[in-house]
């Protein structure tokens, strides 16, 4: 039998045993693509490869909500429902990945994506990113996920209990500084700007500390 006959034959078996529908949705899951294995493996080998996991997880999140509107076609809510199916596919890949003791960038994807419902363990996630990046870079972007969900003195305090001034990146520093200001604590601003002075490439400082100081300045005009 040809593949176009067995292609024909299949919906009116299907609908002879009543289950046409289900049959229709019950697709098997199709081989990694060769593009994605290759993403996966780099992951294994580094997983806070930030390409790598950027374009996995982009992958994941298109198929999982494509999936989901093929199997819902007649449902409403499509989008808000796509959304959180493609958010579960994330979910699921960053913590396959934070399985591992050296990654800290599938924390920080799980810490975002738990912030809202469940702000306590999404703090710990944040936490345990900034403690296994000894570059400062998860701590910053810890921080940068605090300040965007308008939790400046969470922020703070992950901050102050985990930034080295001298070792971290610069970036972490502008965070800490900018949620003391955001959070009207401007005195705590100042202090750690001139902690900040601390860090060895004052290249990338000297900049920082202008657009901080100017910041502080307005903040402090603002309250007069």
């Amino acid at each position: 039998m040809g593949l176009l006959d067995r292609w024909r034959r299949r919906p009116a078996e299907a609908e002879r045993t009543g289950e046409a529908g289900r049959r229709r949705r019950r697709r098997p899951a199709p081989a990694a693509p060769v593009g994605e294995t290759a993403l996966r493996e780099t992951l294994h080998d580094d997983p806070n490869d930030e390409t790598a996991f950027d374009a996995l997880a982009e992958t994941v999140r298109t198929r999982a909500a494509e999936a989901h509107v093929a199997d819902h076609p007649a449902e409403g809510h499509e989008a808000e429902d796509a959304r959180r199916a493609a958010d579960n596919a994330v979910w699921a890949l960053a913590e396959e990945l934070a399985q591992s003791p050296k990654a800290w960038r599938p924390l920080l994807v799980m810490g975002r994506l738990s912030l809202q419902d469940d702000r306590e363990a999404a703090l710990r996630r944040l936490g345990i990113a900034a403690e296994r990046d000894s570059s400062g870079t998860a701590l910053a972007q810890a921080l940068g996920i605090l300040r965007e969900g308008g939790m400046n003195d969470e922020a703070l305090s992950l901050g102050v209990g985990h930034w080295r001034p001298r070792e971290h990146d610069v970036e972490a520093g502008r965070h800490l500084v900018a949620a003391a200001i955001d959070s009207g604590r401007l005195a705590e601003a100042r202090r750690h700007l001139k902690a900040l002075g601390e860090h060895p490439d004052q290249g990338r400082v000297a900049p920082l500390r202008a657009e901080l100081e100017d910041a502080i300045a307005r903040a402090d005009r603002s309250r007069h």
